[in-house]
């Protein structure tokens, strides 16, 4: 079976980010179209949809490292900032870029909280990853013949 491992992970958060785009519950709010994603960052992200490709992040991090908390994840969006000739120092991501995208993907089905441990993925969710990861992987072995062994 193909996991989330298998499959690079650009091309795997890319296609479950169109995936989630037609999914109703997980629509980008108002004020992601002009807010930045935290303290560290300068301007607003350059991509439009950066919502869906962070709820799709999300996700395969979830996967990945779960049952993860949000202070974890706010600290793994979070970032390098620079103040002025001193030395830069790390802050997290902003609360609302990781909690507003957690609570539409709980509220999808995909995510649900364990107890005081954190969040995990839930059937559906493990079921779409790993679902996507086998497309990507097929695909990926129709122009490399020798990654089909891994089917």
């Amino acid at each position: 079976m193909t996991t989330v491992f298998d499959v690079p992970e650009d091309l795997l958060i890319e296609r479950i980010a169109d995936h989630l785009r037609h999914v109703s519950q997980i629509e980008a709010p108002q004020w992601s179209y002009y807010a930045k994603t935290g303290s560290h960052a300068q301007r607003q992200s350059s991509e439009r949809d950066w919502w869906y490709t962070r709820c799709a992040s999300l996700l395969r991090k979830i996967y990945i490292h779960g049952p993860i908390g949000l202070t974890q994840l706010e600290s793994d969006y979070g970032g390098r900032k620079e103040i002025g000739y001193w030395l830069g120092h790390h802050r997290d991501a902003g609360g609302s870029a990781v909690r507003k995208p957690i609570q539409q993907l709980e509220s999808a089905g995909f995510i649900a909280k364990q107890g005081k441990r954190g969040r995990i993925l839930t059937g559906k969710g493990v079921s779409l990853l790993d679902r996507q990861s086998n497309e990507i992987l097929k695909e990926l072995a129709k122009a490399r013949p020798e990654l089909a062994r891994y089917l």
